[in-house]
């Protein structure tokens, strides 16, 4: 007998966020992969046996009394009110409102999902039982990002009016100051022998943290510095096939998608060094504190082959470990759990009528 999986989501209304990839790719594991146990319906008021919620719009906490009766209710673990502080600018009553109603949004589910491990104490810290959440990492598939022939790099960079000699970094994500965009430009200026790609916007708009300095900065950027904008998901495995880097300056955040997908094109990783890495990317990634930092590390992946080599390496031992069977064994544990665990449940109150 199939079992039923209910998935809500609005993320595909805001383009180049992370959450929306992480719902299709997870769409996509369970009608390929997980059919034979579960179905899939997304966004309809049903009572199914599991109601996983990707994100937290209101109409959705409105349906919980209703599809929490009979089945279970999953939370995704996106953000929370200390890393939105460092996206989005909300105005004092605002933000109080929808942090408070952010966190009963995570109380109110039966079980909630995070990324990153990072993120059980930081729930437990608002109160919530750590019991009920569980550690499943994000993956890509290999069908959707995978490395290119070196010709087809060569015209992609054309396309994207790029020097195709030229060593290439590229990072992905929405414009933001917590992104570290400022670290990059400042690389970029330093660094004239290198180009730098940005694939990303203000997906938030003018609510985004440093929209103004931003966009002043975008205004005259280095000449070495691109800023195609917002990249369709389609196109993205192209961005990274025409790069040699990966450069994510972040000083915060949960488990990017662009970290899996520049794994799965072959790239090496330079990412900040920052505690929230360190559970999830072991020593898969290179790693720097600052713009000097970050320039040595470029500098040298740049000119010295073995080190290259060795960072590559890395960041494929990476792909490895977040392949897609694993997590894949993870999401059947945790669906087919919970199913169980409800029927252990009904059976007892049953029995005690």
């Amino acid at each position: 007998m199939k079992h039923s999986i209910n998935m809500f989501s609005r993320a595909y209304t805001i383009k180049g966020q992370g959450v929306a990839s992480a719902h299709d790719e997870l769409v996509e594991l369970v009608q390929t992969s997980l059919s034979d146990k579960f179905t899939l319906s997304e966004n309809k008021l049903i009572a199914a046996d599991i109601t996983h919620y990707h994100t937290v719009n209101f109409r959705y906490f409105l349906t919980r009394p209703f599809v929490g009766r009979n089945g279970t209710t999953v939370g995704y673990v996106h953000f929370l009110p200390e890393t939105m502080d460092e996206s989005l600018h909300l105005i004092g009553p605002v933000k109080q409102i929808f942090y408070k109603y952010l966190i009963t949004f995570y109380k109110g589910m039966d079980r909630l999902v995070v990324v990153n491990p990072y993120f059980i104490d930081r729930l437990a810290a608002y109160g919530i039982d750590r019991n009920k959440i569980t550690y499943i990492p994000n993956f890509v598939d290999e069908k959707t990002f995978h490395p290119l022939p070196p010709a087809r790099r060569t015209e992609l960079r054309r396309e994207y009016g790029l020097d195709p000699d030229k060593f290439t970094v590229v990072c992905g994500g929405q414009l933001q100051r917590r992104k570290g965009v400022f670290d990059f430009v400042q690389c970029a200026r330093d660094l004239p022998d290198i180009q730098f790609l940005w694939a990303g916007g203000f997906s938030f708009g003018r609510m985004t943290d440093g929209y103004e300095e931003i966009s002043r900065m975008l205004e005259n950027p280095p000449a070495n510095a691109f800023f195609p904008g917002i990249i369709d998901r389609d196109k993205m495995n192209g961005i990274y096939n025409l790069a040699d880097v990966l450069f994510l300056p972040s000083y915060d955040e949960l488990f990017p998608m662009i970290i899996l997908e520049a794994m799965n094109c072959g790239l090496p990783l330079l990412l900040r060094d920052i505690d929230l890495y360190k559970n999830i990317l072991f020593d898969f990634y290179q790693r720097a504190g600052d713009v000097p930092g970050f320039e040595r590390e470029l500098t040298r992946l740049r000119d010295d082959p073995g080190y290259y080599q060795q960072a590559a390496a890395r960041s494929q031992a990476g792909r490895q470990f977040y392949n897609r069977e694993h997590v894949l064994s993870l999401w059947d544990t945790f669906y087919s759990g919970l199913v169980t665990e409800k029927k252990t449940a009904q059976a007892r109150l049953k029995h005690h009528r």
